[in-house]
């Protein structure tokens, strides 16, 4: 069986932002390296997005007072 990673851009792509957002996120240790190049399996970066902190309910910057 072929176990098959996502690259940065299909990560980005997955997560629905682009490349250059995505360089600034402190993504989890990749999965396979080949040289230079990382690799993610799905289930890797689907756990990762789930419970990076801002992501979800509660995340982002609190509102002013009478917003």
């Amino acid at each position: 069986m072929t176990i098959t990673y996502l690259s940065f851009t299909e990560v980005a792509e997955r997560l629905g932002v682009k490349t250059g957002a995505l360089a600034t996120y402190k993504l989890p240790e990749p999965d396979a390296r080949i040289s230079r190049t990382r690799g993610w399996l799905p289930d890797t970066i689907d756990q990762w997005n789930a419970n990076r902190p801002g992501h979800g309910v509660g995340g982002g910057r609190p509102r002013k007072h009478g917003e």
